[in-house]
């Protein structure tokens, strides 16, 4: 009897070694598919021309299982919306409509009150300020942590996910950078509106000849002309 219960007694110790074995492999393979997979990512967005289309492939897709899964799909909502948010901000910066605000063509289809201009400049103005603290945001633990929060997960996916993919995430400066071309684009969307509300106060005043305004008289002529090389400058 008491060979028996050896017997049993070391293979169930065998069966129990064996389960607790796979599963570390197991996580292991799921933690090194999880990194590979971000690895792709980051080296994805790092080049000069970044197929959005492919990183966004990358983020809507998950490549682990189980509570793996969990932290991989939280990760890459947090990525997302982060992204999401940098390529609304790069699409501000590169309207064209900043540039045709002042133009020919613009005082002769929004003339003479200019209402669709104006709206242009209020949304766009209050638009890059949402965004860039929305930018700030993501470098903070809170906004990260916020993903995996109310998740059923065990202490090390939650650790896993602050310590090793989320990480330090302090401001690296492209903060600092994006708060620049955010201030130094709306500049000049206020110096176009300076310009453009000068319009509608002399409304009567101004006509549009081919590709230029011209004015009833030479004050008016040259205090457009001051508005206009005012754009580009400091307030």
């Amino acid at each position: 009897m008491k060979k028996t219960v050896i017997i049993i007694a070391v293979a169930v110790a065998a069966v129990v070694a064996g389960i607790l074995g796979f599963t570390v492999i197991s996580d292991l393979i799921q933690e090194n598919k999880l990194e590979k997979e971000l690895d792709a990512i980051s080296e994805a967005v790092s080049g000069e021309n970044i197929d959005i289309e492919a990183v966004y492939g990358m983020l809507d897709r998950t490549v682990t299982k189980n509570d793996y899964a969990e932290v991989e799909k939280a990760y890459k909502s947090y990525l997302k919306d982060s992204f999401d948010n940098s390529i609304r901000i790069a699409e501000l910066l590169n309207d064209e409509r900043i540039t045709s605000i002042l133009t020919a063509e613009n005082y002769t289809a929004d003339g003479k009150d200019f209402a669709e201009t104006k709206k242009y400049i209020t949304e766009t103005k209050a638009e890059l300020e949402r965004c860039k603290t929305l930018y700030s945001e993501f470098f903070t633990e809170e906004k990260a942590k916020s993903y995996i929060d109310g998740k059923d997960l065990d202490k090390y996916y939650i650790d896993l996910y602050m310590n090793e993919y989320v990480g330090d995430i302090g401001n690296d400066g492209s903060a600092d950078e994006l708060d620049a071309m955010i201030a130094e684009i709306t500049e000049t969307l206020d110096r176009s509106e300076d310009v453009i509300d000068f319009l509608i106060e002399n409304k009567d005043s101004w006509q549009i000849s081919g590709e230029s305004i011209a004015f009833r008289n030479d004050s008016l002529t040259a205090e457009y002309d001051r508005l206009i090389s005012l754009i580009g400058q400091e307030k």
